[in-house]
């Protein structure tokens, strides 16, 4: 059995991708892992849209802003995963925000976001958040009805070339104690 703390450290932004599809069932897997992510009461407030077609996958594509390195990967991957979020739900009790920072989504997001990119690489796929794109042009491609926000897109394939790690900041740089 692989160490968690290995596939944490060992996971990567990756930008190309093997010709080589990926079984339907490690799609199913690494959705697995998002549905098991935590969230706000239980809101599981997540949809992921999962793109196999290469024409919707070059329309994805086209939204992202010229020099963008994941561009490529929108095409050469075999699946690209749209992560989208109900909004009103999360952090929100009896209809009303109960938060400081208000609906909760983005934070579900990223935890689900973390599940799928670290099952994805304990399978041996590849994946690269990207965040920046039109975010309404790729919801109307896409479909996602009002109510929801298209947050992520994640392009997912058998890795071509994995870069090595970035240097990390050791743990006293951002450890603080009793106060900060």
């Amino acid at each position: 059995m692989t160490d968690l703390m290995e596939v944490i450290k060992e996971r990567r932004s990756i930008r190309k991708y093997e010709e080589k599809d990926i079984s339907e069932e490690l799609v199913n897997r690494v959705l697995d892992a998002v549905r098991w992510t935590p969230s706000w009461v239980n809101t599981q407030n997540w949809e992921i849209v999962v793109v196999k077609d290469r024409t919707i996958k070059e329309r994805l594509q086209s939204t992202l802003p010229k020099g963008n390195p994941a561009a490529k990967s929108f095409v050469t991957a075999p699946v690209v995963l749209a992560v989208c979020g109900r909004l009103g739900k999360s952090g929100y009790y009896k209809d009303k925000v109960s938060t400081k920072f208000g609906d909760w989504y983005m934070f579900d997001l990223g935890l689900a976001t973390q599940n799928l990119c670290l099952m994805a690489h304990h399978l041996g796929l590849g994946t690269v958040i990207v965040g920046l794109f039109d975010h309404d042009r790729a919801k109307e491609i896409l479909n996602v009805p009002a109510g929801y926000e298209l947050v992520v897109l994640i392009p997912m394939g058998y890795p071509a070339i994995t870069p090595l790690a970035p240097k990390r900041k050791e743990i006293k740089e951002f450890t603080h104690y009793n106060m900060f």
